[in-house]
């Protein structure tokens, strides 16, 4: 069996050994043009000619949690497409999560200036009631997202495509529930996959239809937010703020307004970054599965784009 790894992030010697260890007996290579046909591959952002070259793949396995520049590829016919499943990416999706919710309910970012001015100044404790939570899809981060939310003891509602149930969340679903979900909440978290279904949904129409002082979290995809339609309500009053970690452009261009916006807090895509034990664990795991003729969790429908 060989195994090709493939990234354009990060040095590839410390994967290679880590998927060695956890698969002995499989040929392990970084992958070079020209080189003979594997088996399966472990991928982040690989160009067109690696699947140009490799159509008889059985296995992609993505070394992250979202697939869309995989699924803008021309990708083996016969091959599954694999995502990542927690890895230890949930508690650090809900770690910062929670930290950005807690950050603007207290009015910390507020205090950060009183401090910044050497001004000692108390504020009226805002009402949980009063700062509904949404999270907007429902998957296996969006899911823990909303449990961690609710130890709060925030109202935490949560929308998806098709519906479900997640103990101490309110649950919308579907075109039919997506507006009754903005309008209930207050502070909106973005944790959807990024297809053409999702793309651009926060803009001007369904931000506006969040409650008066709305705040937006965004650790999706940058391209599920109008960037122009967040900066025009935080201007007009109708948002108090973002917490903003994915961007259109990564690394976000110096000259973005996001940088210097009073009420945008920035951060460089580190919600939930993948740990390299974890995932190679993972995906070993499911490798062997696939060998053995099992199915297994995980698998992207490429139509739907998760």
């Amino acid at each position: 069996m060989r195994i090709y790894y493939l990234s354009t992030n990060g040095k590839a010697a410390p994967w290679l050994a880590a998927l060695r260890e956890a698969l002995p007996g499989a040929e392990v290579m970084e992958w070079q043009a020209g080189a003979p046909p594997g088996d399966h591959a472990v991928v982040w952002a690989p160009p067109q000619q690696f699947f140009d070259e490799q159509p008889q793949l059985r296995g992609i396995f993505n070394t992250g949690a979202g697939v869309d520049a995989l699924l803008g590829r021309q990708l083996p016919p016969k091959a599954v497409l694999v995502r990542l499943e927690d890895a230890g990416m949930s508690v650090q999706m809900a770690e910062y999560v929670c930290h950005a919710v807690v950050r603007h309910f207290r009015e910390f970012d507020r205090i950060e200036e009183d401090v910044a001015q050497r001004r000692w100044a108390y504020r009226r404790p805002n009402e949980r009631d009063d700062f509904p939570v949404g999270v907007m899809g429902l998957g296996v981060l969006g899911t823990r997202v909303a449990q961690a939310l609710a130890h709060f003891e925030f109202p935490v509602l949560g929308w998806s495509r098709s519906p479900r149930e997640v103990p101490g969340v309110r649950c919308f679903s579907g075109g039919a529930g997506f507006d009754d979900f903005l309008r209930a909440t207050r502070m909106l978290v973005c944790l959807l996959p990024l297809t053409p279904a999702t793309e651009n949904i926060m803009n001007r129409d369904t931000l506006g239809k969040l409650r008066p002082g709305g705040y937006v979290i965004n650790v999706a995809r940058g391209a599920h937010l109008v960037d122009e339609d967040l900066l025009a309500l935080l201007d007009e009053g109708h948002l108090a703020g973002a917490t903003l970690d994915v961007f259109r452009t990564e690394p976000l261009p110096p000259q973005h307004p996001f940088w210097q916006h009073p009420r945008i807090s920035v951060t460089p895509h580190t919600s939930a970054r993948t740990l390299r034990h974890e995932t190679v664990a993972q995906i070993a795991r499911k490798i062997q599965a696939l060998e053995r003729g099992e199915s297994i969790a995980g698998v992207v429908d490429r139509l739907r784009g998760y």
